[in-house]
């Protein structure tokens, strides 16, 4: 019996969450969320398509996507986003 297991650093979990979401918020939203980096407190997240220039914007940042990322992360001190 092989006992390999694949162990991922957070940036890679968190990256695919943030995949897992940003799927979700295409197909529903039509926006977009792509993680830009990670310096092991502060997530930097580019939101697009129809999130740019939606009034809803930092709700969906604050509200679900950094609400999400901190439910599985909760060393994670903030979800920002960049241009």
């Amino acid at each position: 019996m092989n006992d390999q297991t694949t162990s991922y650093t957070d940036e890679e979990k968190i990256q695919g969450l943030i995949e897992r979401l940003d799927a979700y918020i295409e197909h529903y939203h039509g926006g977009s969320v792509e993680m830009v980096s990670f310096d092991g407190q502060v997530v930097k997240v580019r939101l697009g398509g129809a999130c740019l220039g939606c009034p809803l914007s930092p709700a969906t940042l604050k509200g679900w996507v950094e609400g999400t990322i901190r439910q599985f992360f909760p060393d994670v001190q903030a979800v920002e986003a960049v241009e």
